[in-house]
């Protein structure tokens, strides 16, 4: 049986339609894949915030009102392991390297409880596998659901411990893959990120937040569109997709930075990751191949001739 831990926020604001219904049924109707039990629960416990405040299932909210909904895992929650097939890149005693495709989450979340990295994971490596959150074990960082490309797991505690660090104090060189909208010039963006104060889901680029530095670099470009050499250093959510729309550049295919009707999904890859090994210290340098739909466009960019091992 598992303590609870904290997995996803969600944000919503009241609307006036809405006003006058019970905030745990007004949840139901928002989230319809939990039961009107669940979020009781999570009132009951102080996980949904009106207006920044704890509340109780009875109260109801008014249009305009904020309402937070900190999810959690319920305590009969477990990770089950699934047979799911792996591209492993990289794979050793204490650590695995995988190319994760468009459509894995990492880890159990509301609305992904299975079918994730995790459980691929644990049926891969036997249930063995260390981690102090015990829905995220032997997860050291995190790419978003429809990024592609290196993944990284710790294998043994130490490792685990080590990776943590390593990626904390941007000891992890990082070479991302992006196609983005007109052609953005090469330079160092020093943006500090944090939450959009609107768009709950959102992040921005906002004076008080977060420091946050990506190097980006033209390779290919015409008329519409830039393939982008984006080298974060450090490791804020959404950083390089939120730096790039702020330039004006959005990632082409991302529908919270951009304009998601370009493309299914947004055009980012995971091209390279580059550290010490954390246990016997040798050089790691890990590649992802690029994925098709990436493929298609960057011909559009490159040409026929498109090769990349110049990277």
């Amino acid at each position: 049986m598992l303590n609870f831990m904290e997995n996803e926020h969600e944000f919503l604001f009241v609307t006036a339609e809405e006003e006058g219904v019970r905030i745990d049924k007004l949840l139901v109707s928002k989230f319809p894949y939990y039961s009107r039990t669940y979020f009781q629960h999570l009132l009951d416990i102080g996980c949904v915030l009106l207006n920044g405040e704890p509340v109780k299932k009875r109260v109801v909210p008014e249009e305009g009102d904020e309402i937070e909904v900190c999810f959690q895992a319920m305590p009969e929650a477990s990770l089950e392991p699934e047979s799911i097939p792996l591209e492993i890149l990289y794979e050793d005693e204490a650590i695995l390297a995988i190319n994760k495709p468009a459509g894995m989450v990492v880890h159990p979340a509301p609305g992904h409880w299975s079918g994730t990295f995790v459980n691929a994971l644990l049926a891969h490596c036997k249930e063995k596998i260390p981690g102090t959150d015990p829905m995220r074990p032997g997860i050291v960082h995190r790419l978003d659901k429809d990024t592609t490309g290196v993944l990284l797991a710790a294998k043994t505690l130490p490792a685990h411990q080590k990776l943590i660090e390593m990626f904390s104090t941007q000891k992890m060189e990082k070479l991302y893959l992006a196609i983005c909208q007109g052609k953005p010039t090469n330079r160092i963006i020093e943006m500090p990120i944090g939450r959009h104060p609107v768009h709950r889901k959102e992040m921005t680029v906002l004076p008080d937040g977060r420091e946050a530095i990506t190097e980006i670099q033209v390779a290919a470009c015409n008329d519409r569109a830039s393939l982008v050499l984006a080298k974060p250093k450090t490791g804020r959510t959404h950083q390089i997709r939120v730096h790039l729309k702020h330039i004006g550049c959005p990632i082409i295919g991302d529908p919270l930075y951009g304009k998601g009707e370009l493309h299914p999904r947004p055009l980012l890859h995971a091209y390279r990751l580059s550290f010490l090994h954390p246990i016997n210290g040798m050089p790691i340098r890990l590649v992802a191949p690029i994925p098709e739909d990436m493929k298609e466009w960057l011909r559009k960019l490159c040409g026929p001739s498109l090769c990349m091992n110049t990277l």
